[in-house]
């Protein structure tokens, strides 16, 4: 069975300091979604999963799969992607990438916290030794 990637649906939200968006990428691992951010505003949301039904499973309804994701989209406020965080809890992605002065490109990757979840972060909004999410 071949996968067909899904566009990815977000919500994008502004603060006086920042932008977030959010986005459901359900069925995934925290290693399998990469989020990049270039020179020109291009914020890319990916997510691969690596085969939840595995083995010998016979598949009589097939309505949703859990990835491929990608959403990409244009940004129209400058933001730094190396102060950024990003989080996966509950299938959903959040970026939060601070205000900047121009686009300050870079590549994201969350540390897995739980099979479930991860976190990645910049320091936006987060000063050093906060609690954070995973971290009870």
């Amino acid at each position: 069975m071949q996968e067909t990637e899904q566009r990815v649906p977000v919500k994008v939200y502004r603060s006086n300091d920042r932008l977030m968006v959010a986005a459901p990428m359900p069925g995934l691992e925290p290693q399998d979604i990469r989020v990049t951010l270039d020179a020109e505003g291009r914020l890319v949301l990916d997510g691969s999963a690596r085969g939840a039904f595995k083995g010998d499973k016979e598949v009589l309804q097939d309505e949703w799969n859990a990835g491929p994701y990608r959403r990409s989209l244009v940004l129209d406020t400058p933001v730094d992607a190396n102060d950024a965080n990003v989080t996966y809890e509950n299938g959903v992605v959040v970026v939060s990438l601070p205000t900047s002065d121009s686009f300050k490109a870079g590549e994201l990757s969350l540390q897995r916290i739980r099979a479930t979840a991860g976190k990645r972060y910049g320091n936006a909004g987060h000063p050093p030794g906060r609690a954070r999410l995973g971290e009870r």
